[in-house]
């Protein structure tokens, strides 16, 4: 269709003008960003989102379909002040033109997400959000900590669902500022009392909803650090689903709704009693059962029976005891006739070597007047006297020759 100029007689059907209004808003603004307040925010079932945008002299509707309403990182609401970004169109059903959203932040908040992301990713390079470094929740607690705020709605739900759950379980608030420059602080001073006391064995950090700029001190450097350095489990529970801080991460859980975090902390009384309930069963059972087979057992033992078995045991051992005692006496015989070999062959030589043996066979030992033996005949001279001892008696003689071989 021309929508050049035309001439002034010619007549336009509705259709047609709404058609080359929506044409030139198109092209005239393919993408814009516009900001201001949120009125009449209204979920479809279908998931598309209607709603106005508005400031104090002019509105514009809007419509933001289920796709890009699921990638938004906080629940918007009537009242809000918002930045969003899309393109203008004509609803031509109704002739009126409106802005389809494809993003939306907080007004204000491209500067907080930017800071909230650097942070991210500085504390995940120390290791801070690793899943090894989280703990498990424990089963069965008796002391549930939350550091909140005492007076806010997110005690009370978690109030309301741990009674449900289990009444048993003591309930320890460590009142903190959860909102403002001074939050920060004294959450962190609330987790370290905690921790430093034992006070419970599971530890709930967080708040209600609210603005990415009320939420903003879950996500300080000084509570991060402080959730992933608790030796107690931590369940961080900031804001609702939509909301999150980077203590989502450190924490050991991460609960979408303080009500949430209520049911992954405590486990329900009855599952509780029913657990000990089937062990108390299993441990009777496994009693019975052994108090049983011990009767059948002592049902076969009788005197007989028994003197039986013990023959049956000491028999073997006995004959074993005799077999070695007859070898032990046979090894100490050949030990006690090997030695006595040895020792008749030891008197043997000695009894070969003694001088009184030898004397007998003819032989005789020459000393001269000193009492020196005498081996060579050169020892003596001529007229010398000699003492000559043979097997019997002494002989002294006067040397009245010496050859030499």
């Amino acid at each position: 269709m021309d929508f050049g100029l035309q001439p002034q007689k010619q007549i336009f059907s509705v259709t047609q003008i709404t058609q080359y209004i929506s044409e030139l808003l198109t092209q005239s603004f393919p993408s814009v960003i516009v900001e201001g307040e949120i009125s009449n925010w209204k979920p479809s079932s279908a998931g598309h989102i209607y709603f106005t945008l508005k400031d104090a002299n002019s509105q514009i509707s809007a419509v933001l379909f289920k796709g890009s309403a699921y990638k938004l990182n906080f629940r918007p609401k009537d009242g809000d002040k918002v930045r969003c970004t899309g393109s203008i169109s004509v609803y031509a059903p109704r002739g009126s033109y409106q802005i389809i959203v494809s993003g939306m932040e907080l007004s204000g908040q491209g500067n907080i997400l930017q800071m909230i992301e650097e942070r991210k990713k500085k504390l995940a390079q120390e290791g801070l959000f690793e899943n090894e470094r989280k703990k498990p929740l424990p089963r069965i607690i008796k002391t549930l900590g939350v550091v909140t705020s005492p007076t806010g709605a997110a005690i009370k739900d978690i109030i309301n669902v741990t009674r449900k759950r289990n009444k048993t379980v003591d309930i320890i608030v460590f009142p903190a500022i959860v909102q403002g420059a001074e939050a920060a602080a004294t959450i962190v001073k609330m987790i370290e009392i905690a921790n430093f006391y034992k006070l419970c064995d599971v530890l709930i950090v967080g708040r209600g909803g609210g603005s990415i700029e009320d939420l903003l001190p879950f996500s300080e450097e000084s509570v991060v650090r402080a959730i992933a350095a608790s030796d107690i489990p931590v369940i961080s529970a900031v804001g609702h689903d939509y909301d999150w801080a980077i203590s989502d991460l450190a924490a050991d859980v991460r609960a979408a709704t303080p009500s949430q975090a209520a049911e992954f902390a405590n486990t329900e009384l009855t599952e509780i009693q029913q657990n000990i309930s089937e062990c108390k069963n299993l441990l009777y059972t496994s009693i019975v059962q052994k108090v049983n087979n011990t009767r059948l057992m002592i049902k076969s033992f009788n005197p007989q029976s028994l003197e039986l078995r013990f023959r049956q045991i000491e028999e073997p051992i006995l004959n074993r005891f005799a077999t070695a005692k007859e070898k032990l006496g046979t090894n100490l015989l050949e030990k006690i006739r090997d030695y006595r070999n040895r020792i008749t062959n030891c008197k043997t030589v000695l009894e070969n070597a003694s001088p009184s043996v030898i004397f007998s066979r003819g032989y005789s030992m020459v000393k001269d007047e000193k009492g020196n033996i005498i081996r060579d005949s050169s020892q003596v001279k001529i007229n010398d006297k000699i003492i000559i001892t043979p097997f019997k008696g002494t002989i002294i003689a006067d040397v009245k020759e010496t050859k030499e071989k």
